[in-house]
């Protein structure tokens, strides 16, 4: 099958791999329908990370079980299926209390001899504790998959982002960052009733999406411009500010717009491993909560709404790509002129 390697920054191949096979009586190996180029994947594009080369890239997708493991319970052949971000057995006491990231024996797409989503097919590990099972009704209808298939990872984080910020109705929110976790955070903080949704970002293109979804304001610039503009708009800061990159400056940026009180939410990888003003989280008791969003937990409740018409990601999507054309969407988000990008392999 054809599938995606990393080789170096700058430097992501299409090339032959061996077809996957049921390895674990847990396993079953699914035909890639729908997969996505995430900005976390942009870390290792521009050398940011290392990892080793010859790894497979990607973990966000969608598709259709073809073998199922002896195992294997809750899963069956031909059943599409979404696959979360990270592999999670479902039963330890982490995946029992929702946190499926900090799954005790939990793995990593493309890691652990694993194959990865950027390709044709995928064993997938632990299979009844990773998946979660389309309903038969959605069919083949493209348009709804392709809303689906944010919920592999973004819709989910920006979720995540939005309750650690302690977004409810009424809220004040300001959302840093408009990639594609942003502008999910847009989303959920609208789902979750927020009264005032200011979105941070410089790009007409994404604030009109940020728009569609829910966005009140747009603060353009960077810096203290963006923090000077923001803070007089809201007479001292937001009370639920949502860090949806993890650089240095995002960090800064979403420290500075809290209103004391306030909470930051954070979920954006912190690849650069950025500092944090402690000083004034603590002089102006203002709360930091977040990180790696388990979205396995949040996928029924959001599947719902997305099949009901509440909420609708799809438009993160403003590129698509066969399997052939992956080393174009990488080039394409890392220049950003995508925001995210659909694989149809």
């Amino acid at each position: 099958m054809r599938a995606t390697v990393y080789h170096g920054p700058q430097d992501v191949r299409v090339e032959n791999v061996p077809d996957p096979k049921i390895e674990q009586p847990g396993d079953v190996v699914i035909r890639i329908t729908h997969a996505c180029i995430c900005g976390s994947d942009l870390w290792f594009y521009r050398g940011v990370s290392k990892p080793q080369p010859g790894t497979r890239t990607g973990h966000e997708l969608m598709g259709i079980v073809e073998q199922v493991g002896a195992a294997v319970h809750k899963i069956k052949k031909g059943d599409r299926v979404i696959a979360p971000f990270v592999i999670s057995d479902g039963t330890c006491e982490f995946c029992r209390a929702g946190l499926f990231t900090s799954c005790l024996h939990g793995q990593s797409w493309g890691g652990d001899g694993n194959d990865a989503g950027q390709g044709e097919a995928a064993r997938v590990p632990m299979a009844d504790g990773t998946l979660i099972v389309v309903p038969a009704e959605v069919g083949d209808d493209q348009t709804m998959l392709k809303s689906l298939l944010p919920l592999t990872d973004v819709m989910g984080t920006g979720h995540h982002c939005a309750l650690s910020a302690g977004v409810r109705a009424g809220s004040t929110v300001a959302v840093v960052g408009d990639g594609a976790v942003g502008l999910c955070g847009v989303l959920a903080a609208r789902r979750l009733g927020a009264e005032r949704i200011i979105l941070l970002s410089s790009r007409d293109d994404r604030a009109a999406i940020g728009r569609q979804f829910g966005a009140t304001d747009v603060v353009t610039g960077k810096g203290e411009e963006a923090i000077n503009k923001l803070l007089a708009m809201t007479d001292g800061g937001a009370a639920a500010v949502m860090e949806c990159v993890g650089s240095q400056e995002t960090f800064d940026t979403a420290v500075a717009i809290a209103r004391p009180g306030g909470t930051v939410g954070y979920v954006g990888v912190p690849a650069e491993k950025p500092s944090i003003n402690i000083g004034r989280l603590f002089g102006e008791n203002i709360t930091l909560r977040g990180g790696v969003a388990p979205v396995r937990a949040y996928i029924p409740e959001l599947m719902a709404d997305i099949l009901a018409g509440k909420i609708d990601p799809a438009p993160v999507l403003t590129m698509t790509v066969d399997i052939n054309g992956v080393p174009a969407g990488y080039a394409a988000m890392d220049q950003r002129k995508a925001v995210k990008v659909m694989i149809r392999p």
